[in-house]
């Protein structure tokens, strides 16, 4: 029963990926904007969330101007899958530079080319399923961490897209030999460096406010002796345009000790998608809970427990 249900919710999932291939892009931006007034106007799907990190990040601006924001990172997300739906149909090896802006690429292309590892950080910023997609067209194959879903239709057909050009996915749970497997022989490992990592991750600062941060990714790096690019693909004025950009590449043997530890390269990549993000705000998931600090909660229940 439950692996039929399972097929179900994959045929579904299918249907609509069909009926949004069939919609041309200039549909999809008005029904874009028509579902992100939806979302955030009418059924305010965590906007409670939405409104107190972007309070947060953005202090200067009012309560008026942080739900425009809001309404425009709704249609950034929507816009996000329709791009993804679209993107294996319309860019390939032939028409690409007609989709892609490339920025700053030069160091991370010397890098891909040296005997070492490479470690590319992003977040949940612009369209970071079509970047991965996109260095895979480019020449460029990487692997990438990802959870695996319980509905294992979805999950191989979720494999199939990102492996299309060469995207790796090794599982979360139980991946860390593959990791080292990857890193040891020179390889790319690609990594979403904004998830929440719980009280004993590495805390630095991100916009202002603590953020619990996985250490794994600096440890990684410093152990293998790999350059460690934040990069992103970023849209530009249109769907199905966009921007591939390194933000900036660092090498643990030219740091001279002045981002040396696990703590130092954990912030400095972490700064590097603040600055990012600033820049275009509401092409970020401020949807999650990226600062949650169960640390707090933590003293305060030990606190009242003893009084």
């Amino acid at each position: 029963m439950h692996k039929s249900l399972d097929y179900l919710v994959y045929m579904l999932v299918r249907l609509f990926i069909c009926v949004v291939q069939a919609i041309r892009m200039e549909t999809g931006q008005v029904l874009a904007d028509w579902l992100a007034w939806l979302a955030c106007d009418v059924l305010r799907l965590r906007g409670k969330v939405v409104d107190e990190n972007l309070e947060h990040a953005f202090p200067e601006l009012d309560r008026a101007e942080r739900r425009s924001l809001a309404r425009r990172m709704w249609r950034h997300l929507v816009l996000l899958v329709l791009e993804v739906a679209h993107v294996p149909r319309k860019i390939h090896e032939t028409n690409w530079r007609q989709h892609v802006r490339l920025r700053n690429v030069a160091p991370l292309m010397r890098a891909f080319l040296d005997d070492r590892p490479v470690v590319l950080v992003t977040g949940h910023f612009g369209n970071f399923e079509v970047g991965g997609y996109l260095l895979g067209l480019l020449g460029f194959p990487t692997h990438s961490v990802a959870r695996t879903l319980d509905n294992r239709y979805l999950n191989d057909f979720l494999e199939r897209f990102r492996g299309a050009t060469g995207q790796h996915l090794i599982p979360k749970k139980g991946g860390y030999d593959q990791i080292l497997e990857v890193l040891g022989r020179g390889g790319t490992m690609a990594f979403l460096a904004d998830q929440a990592a719980g009280p004993k991750g590495c805390w630095v600062d991100f916009f202002g406010r603590p953020a619990s941060t996985y250490k794994a990714i600096a440890l990684l790096a410093l152990e293998h002796d790999a350059p460690i690019a934040v990069c992103y693909a970023r849209r530009l004025d249109r769907p199905m345009r966009f921007e591939m950009v390194v933000s900036e590449i660092i090498d643990p043997r030219d740091t001279r000790g002045e981002v040396a530890t696990v703590k130092d390269l954990t912030q400095w990549y972490t700064k590097r998608l603040e600055e990012a993000i600033r820049v275009d705000p509401d092409q970020y998931w401020w949807v999650h809970r990226r600062w949650k600090d169960p640390r707090g909660r933590r003293g305060r229940a030990a606190r009242k427990a003893a009084a």
